[in-house]
């Protein structure tokens, strides 16, 4: 039996996840505490601040992520991990335009985070390349399920859908809510005409 995409990258995570209650929490926390710099400082967060925010010693992040590429991968990992349970959750939605709408606010968070990182790395990794796959695979159906509940405009694809709210979130805002109104008015533009 082949891994898919989506459980190579929800793998990711839970392989690394410590067994114990204790040494969890410090993992989650050094998770949180990175994907924060990371969107506030870029790549090139100091590791240091990272495990000072997450309340544990430099000790414990290179027990957990024995390099920063692993940090990295992780990281990315964990958000689209997110991203693709949140597609399940919302795939049923009564109103399939709420549960594409609820699925793209998220992207736009995670976006922060990978614009970060992919700024920081060079190449592809084999884990990327799985993450993105796996974002594809959970989110293009919510797109698809919108577009024939006539909802969406038939003419977007996911593709182009993910490039303009990619192209949305790639400028500074004077803060979230900014960003989340500008967000509102380009999702007004995908909206197929009876739906608006």
């Amino acid at each position: 039996m082949t891994t898919t995409d989506r459980e190579r990258v929800g793998g990711v995570v839970a392989a690394q996840r410590p067994r114990r209650a204790d040494a969890r929490r410090n993992f989650d926390a050094l998770l949180a505490a990175a994907r924060e710099a990371f969107a506030e400082h870029g790549g090139d967060a100091s590791l240091e601040d990272i495990a000072r925010k997450a309340g544990v010693g430099i000790g414990t992040l290179y027990r957990n992520f024995p390099t920063r590429q692993v940090l990295f991968e992780t990281v990315y990992a964990e958000e689209v991990d997110a991203l693709c349970r949140l597609a399940d959750d919302v795939a049923d939605a009564p109103e399939p335009w709420q549960g594409l709408v609820t699925w793209l606010r998220r992207f736009v968070e995670y976006t922060v985070t990978k614009r970060a990182i992919r700024e920081a790395m060079s190449g592809e990794s084999d884990i990327f390349v799985a993450c993105r796959r796996a974002m594809l695979d959970a989110g293009e159906p919510l797109l698809l399920r919108a577009q024939r509940a006539g909802e969406v405009r038939g003419d977007l694809s996911f593709d182009d859908l993910l490039r303009m709210v990619s192209g949305l979130t790639g400028t500074a805002y004077v803060d979230v809510e900014q960003r989340d109104r500008v967000l509102g008015f380009a999702l007004d533009g995908i909206r197929a005409p009876r739906a608006s």
